[in-house]
């Protein structure tokens, strides 16, 4: 049986959560009998990381688009859609799936001037949010609707965000799917981690709390309100450490900030960390803060609920469908750096209700958002799509 050749489109392969998700996507239809996947993105250009080498490791095969970069720049990006358009034509792809704003934008337009049969795709978050300049939001709202035009099927990482993107009128609700971002859960398995080894490596005291936090140093991840947090738990609690996880253009700024609040001492970042490392750092936090004001359903969370740990976060987009206010974790209102601080106290204090937190959390990821699930939804995607267009 001929296996259909797939290529996918993302931005830029940094860690991220998205990034993440694509890799593990081509690496897992590749494994079927039906598909031939590819992966094509542009240069990891920055200070977050870059997921290259893990798709290399995995064998993956790649194409670098030399132009495709995060920022607008019209010349830039025309070339970039150029090089898109030739890889898509040359490949003679039956399907092609983008991933990201710039990809999912230049990547639909080029499949669709190549005669590509089925393009797809996923959002891991919306160009268009509440805390951007609203004319930028409406041009990005006009590109989407525009590209929605030719694309044949949306998957959403969570409910919240194909609402928002059905009442911004980007697509009608049944041209969406919702597929929650799929983890290897046997890594998050705290019986194969050495929890005192990474504490001697990090110099963490057993007996002292730990408040951990993993995201990009970057902006609208809300890092600022975390350490404004940080100053009010260390009053209650002088000897916990906050580590932060993660590397990015805010590091710096952040800690500034930390000196000014005079809690330097107690906040540890710990810049760029290998994948295979976030498990073992999960292990040793008591609980997980996640500030972000803008996301789709980040991996972390179900991560970090893996593993029995409680959850903390602003309620913004797909948080809801997963942290269960007083049940899994506290829902804080965004930006609420007060109520955030109280939030942490309280689990502090109550050791137990953090631990049976943990526990909820833990049943209720399983299997929702393993690994194979979501590779079977996308792959019933793929197939219904396959038998409309008559695909052979």
């Amino acid at each position: 049986m001929r296996k259909i050749k797939v290529l996918h489109i993302i931005t830029r392969l940094i860690l991220g959560g998205a990034q993440e998700n694509t890799i593990f996507t081509v690496c897992g239809l590749n494994k079927s009998d039906y598909y031939e996947v590819e992966l094509a993105t542009g240069p990891p250009i920055g200070p977050e990381g870059s997921l290259i080498e893990e798709a290399e490791k995995r064998a993956i095969k790649l194409t670098i688009i030399p132009h495709m970069r995060r920022k607008i720049n019209f010349f830039r990006d025309l070339l970039a859609f150029i090089e898109l358009y030739l890889l898509i034509r040359k490949g003679k792809y039956t399907i092609v799936h983008t991933h990201s704003s710039k990809a999912g934008i230049l990547g639909r337009l080029a499949a669709k001037i190549a005669g590509v049969r089925i393009i797809i795709h996923s959002v891991h978050g919306l160009p268009f949010f509440e805390y951007q300049n609203r004319f930028l939001n409406y041009i990005y709202i006009l590109c989407e609707r525009f590209a929605a035009l030719f694309t044949d099927r949306l998957i959403s990482v969570c409910d919240a965000m194909a609402r928002k993107a059905v009442v911004a009128g980007v697509a009608k609700e049944d041209k969406f799917r919702t597929i929650y971002s799929g983890i290897e859960l046997k890594h998050y398995s705290n019986s194969d981690i050495s929890i005192a080894e990474k504490q001697k490596e990090l110099n963490l005291d057993p007996d002292v709390p730990v408040v951990g936090n993993i995201s990009r140093l970057f902006n609208l991840k809300g890092h600022n309100y975390l350490l404004e947090a940080a100053s009010r738990v260390l009053e209650a609690f002088p000897e916990t450490k906050f580590l932060l996880v993660g590397d990015g253009i805010l590091k710096e700024r952040l800690i500034r900030q930390a000196e000014d609040l005079k809690i330097r001492d107690n906040i540890i970042f710990t810049g760029l960390v290998e994948r295979r490392e976030v498990p073992k750092l999960i292990s040793v936090m008591d609980v997980v803060v996640h500030t972000s004001l803008r996301e789709g359903l980040p991996r972390v969370l179900p991560e970090a609920l893996a593993m029995a740990k409680p959850v903390i976060a602003f309620e913004i987009d797909g948080i809801a469908e997963i942290i269960k206010d007083g049940m899994n974790g506290y829902l804080i209102p965004p930006k609420d750096s007060r109520k955030l601080a109280n939030s942490i106290i309280h689990l502090l204090k109550d050791k137990e209700k953090a631990r049976r937190m943990g526990e909820a959390g833990r049943g209720m990821v399983n299997p929702a958002f393993e690994m194979e699930v979501m590779l079977e939804r996308i792959g019933e995607v793929y197939k219904e799509l396959i038998q409309q267009r008559g695909v052979s």
